[in-house]
Protein backbone atom coordinates (compact mmCIF):
# COMPACT_ATOMS: atom_id res chain seq x y z
CA UNK A 1 0.00 0.00 0.00
CA UNK A 2 1.43 3.34 -1.05
CA UNK A 3 1.02 5.68 1.64
CA UNK A 4 -0.17 8.95 -0.43
CA UNK A 5 -1.35 12.17 0.74
CA UNK A 6 -4.99 11.14 1.17
CA UNK A 7 -3.57 8.15 3.63
CA UNK A 8 -1.81 10.33 6.05
CA UNK A 9 -5.09 13.00 6.06
CA UNK A 10 -7.08 10.01 6.86
CA UNK A 11 -4.66 8.13 9.04
CA UNK A 12 -3.84 11.33 11.50
CA UNK A 13 -7.41 13.02 10.74
CA UNK A 14 -6.45 16.13 9.46
CA UNK A 15 -9.13 18.89 8.10
CA UNK A 16 -8.99 21.63 5.89
CA UNK A 17 -6.50 24.47 6.93
CA UNK A 18 -7.30 28.60 6.08
CA UNK A 19 -4.03 28.79 4.85
CA UNK A 20 -4.24 25.88 2.64
CA UNK A 21 -3.57 22.53 2.63
CA UNK A 22 -4.33 20.14 6.00
CA UNK A 23 -3.63 20.14 9.55
CA UNK A 24 -4.70 18.76 13.21
CA UNK A 25 -3.18 20.28 16.40
CA UNK A 26 -1.26 17.27 18.37
CA UNK A 27 -0.13 19.14 21.05
CA UNK A 28 -1.21 22.46 23.92
CA UNK A 29 0.80 22.69 26.71
CA UNK A 30 -0.90 22.75 29.87
CA UNK A 31 1.64 25.59 30.84
CA UNK A 32 0.27 29.04 30.50
CA UNK A 33 1.67 32.18 30.16
CA UNK A 34 -0.05 35.33 31.32
CA UNK A 35 -0.78 37.89 29.31
CA UNK A 36 1.51 40.19 31.27
CA UNK A 37 4.68 38.13 30.72
CA UNK A 38 3.86 38.66 26.78
CA UNK A 39 5.20 41.39 24.15
CA UNK A 40 2.01 43.63 23.80
CA UNK A 41 0.73 42.46 20.60
CA UNK A 42 -0.58 39.59 22.40
CA UNK A 43 -4.13 40.08 23.40
CA UNK A 44 -4.26 37.30 26.22
CA UNK A 45 -2.57 34.78 27.84
CA UNK A 46 -1.16 32.30 25.66
CA UNK A 47 -0.56 28.03 26.01
CA UNK A 48 3.70 27.78 26.43
CA UNK A 49 3.84 26.00 22.89
CA UNK A 50 1.66 24.39 20.55
CA UNK A 51 2.33 21.81 17.62
CA UNK A 52 0.02 20.53 14.48
CA UNK A 53 1.02 18.00 11.72
CA UNK A 54 0.49 20.01 8.09
CA UNK A 55 0.18 18.53 5.03
CA UNK A 56 0.21 20.33 1.32
CA UNK A 57 0.12 17.97 -1.79
CA UNK A 58 0.03 18.83 -5.55
CA UNK A 59 -0.61 22.56 -6.42
CA UNK A 60 -2.12 23.24 -3.58
CA UNK A 61 -0.34 25.86 -1.15
CA UNK A 62 -0.17 28.00 1.81
CA UNK A 63 -1.04 31.51 1.41
CA UNK A 64 1.61 34.00 3.03
CA UNK A 65 0.62 35.10 6.23
CA UNK A 66 2.63 35.99 9.54
CA UNK A 67 2.33 34.90 13.02
CA UNK A 68 3.17 37.00 16.40
CA UNK A 69 5.26 33.55 17.63
CA UNK A 70 8.40 32.21 15.68
CA UNK A 71 7.43 28.70 14.18
CA UNK A 72 9.75 25.76 14.05
CA UNK A 73 8.86 23.43 11.37
CA UNK A 74 9.74 19.95 11.14
CA UNK A 75 9.73 17.63 8.00
CA UNK A 76 8.08 13.93 8.08
CA UNK A 77 7.61 12.10 5.17
CA UNK A 78 7.25 13.11 1.33
CA UNK A 79 8.40 15.62 -1.08
CA UNK A 80 10.61 19.22 -0.35
CA UNK A 81 8.64 21.51 1.14
CA UNK A 82 10.03 25.13 0.16
CA UNK A 83 8.94 27.81 1.89
CA UNK A 84 9.45 30.88 1.10
CA UNK A 85 9.65 33.74 3.63
CA UNK A 86 9.75 37.67 3.52
CA UNK A 87 10.85 39.23 6.85
CA UNK A 88 10.11 43.37 8.23
CA UNK A 89 12.88 44.69 5.62
CA UNK A 90 11.79 42.91 2.94
CA UNK A 91 14.49 40.29 2.37
CA UNK A 92 13.45 36.93 0.75
CA UNK A 93 15.08 33.66 1.83
CA UNK A 94 13.74 30.34 1.31
CA UNK A 95 14.16 26.79 3.39
CA UNK A 96 14.18 23.58 1.87
CA UNK A 97 12.33 20.92 4.31
CA UNK A 98 13.04 18.08 3.21
CA UNK A 99 14.89 14.67 3.62
CA UNK A 100 18.13 15.02 1.24
CA UNK A 101 21.07 16.98 3.19
CA UNK A 102 23.42 17.23 0.03
CA UNK A 103 20.71 19.03 -1.69
CA UNK A 104 20.90 21.64 1.02
CA UNK A 105 17.53 20.76 2.73
CA UNK A 106 17.02 20.62 6.52
CA UNK A 107 14.77 18.49 8.80
CA UNK A 108 13.32 21.45 11.17
CA UNK A 109 13.68 25.20 10.15
CA UNK A 110 12.38 28.05 12.14
CA UNK A 111 10.14 31.14 10.54
CA UNK A 112 10.66 34.46 12.95
CA UNK A 113 7.66 36.09 14.21
CA UNK A 114 6.54 38.41 12.28
CA UNK A 115 7.85 37.21 8.98
CA UNK A 116 5.25 36.62 6.27
CA UNK A 117 5.56 33.15 5.05
CA UNK A 118 3.87 30.79 2.23
CA UNK A 119 4.68 27.40 0.79
CA UNK A 120 4.43 24.71 -1.60
CA UNK A 121 5.43 21.55 -2.23
CA UNK A 122 8.40 21.51 -4.36
CA UNK A 123 7.78 19.29 -7.38
CA UNK A 124 3.64 20.54 -7.63
CA UNK A 125 3.09 16.97 -7.81
CA UNK A 126 3.70 14.49 -4.69
CA UNK A 127 2.97 15.93 -0.87
CA UNK A 128 4.67 17.16 2.06
CA UNK A 129 3.79 15.57 5.64
CA UNK A 130 5.61 18.71 8.39
CA UNK A 131 4.68 19.68 11.58
CA UNK A 132 4.83 23.29 12.71
CA UNK A 133 5.53 23.86 16.56
CA UNK A 134 5.01 27.15 17.57
CA UNK A 135 5.70 29.14 20.97
CA UNK A 136 4.09 31.09 22.90
CA UNK A 137 1.45 28.74 21.64
CA UNK A 138 -0.59 29.48 18.38
CA UNK A 139 -4.30 31.15 18.54
CA UNK A 140 -5.72 31.68 15.29
CA UNK A 141 -6.25 36.04 16.47
CA UNK A 142 -1.95 35.66 16.44
CA UNK A 143 -2.54 34.46 12.58
CA UNK A 144 -2.99 37.68 9.95
CA UNK A 145 -3.47 36.50 6.23
CA UNK A 146 -1.73 38.49 4.09
CA UNK A 147 -3.60 40.74 1.28
CA UNK A 148 -2.00 40.22 -2.08
CA UNK A 149 -2.64 44.74 -2.69
CA UNK A 150 -1.00 45.38 0.79
CA UNK A 151 2.20 42.63 0.15
CA UNK A 152 2.80 43.53 -3.14
CA UNK A 153 2.09 47.68 -2.62
CA UNK A 154 5.12 46.88 0.64
CA UNK A 155 7.52 44.64 -1.37
CA UNK A 156 7.11 45.48 -5.02
CA UNK A 157 10.15 43.40 -5.72
CA UNK A 158 8.77 40.17 -4.44
CA UNK A 159 5.78 40.40 -6.75
CA UNK A 160 5.68 37.56 -8.69
CA UNK A 161 6.14 35.16 -5.40
CA UNK A 162 3.13 36.96 -3.72
CA UNK A 163 0.77 37.13 -6.52
CA UNK A 164 1.84 32.88 -6.34
CA UNK A 165 0.93 32.69 -2.88
CA UNK A 166 -1.71 34.70 -2.38
CA UNK A 167 -5.44 34.56 -2.82
CA UNK A 168 -6.86 38.02 -3.12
Amino acid sequence: MTKDAAYWIEKLGLEAHPEGGYYRQTYKAELILAKGSLPAEFTGARAASTAIYFLLRGEVFSAFHRLRSDEVWHFYVGATLVVHVIDGGGRYSEILLGSDAEAGEVLQAVVKAGCWFGSRVRDGKGFALVGCTVAPGFEFEDFEMGKRSGLVREYPQHRALIEGLTRG
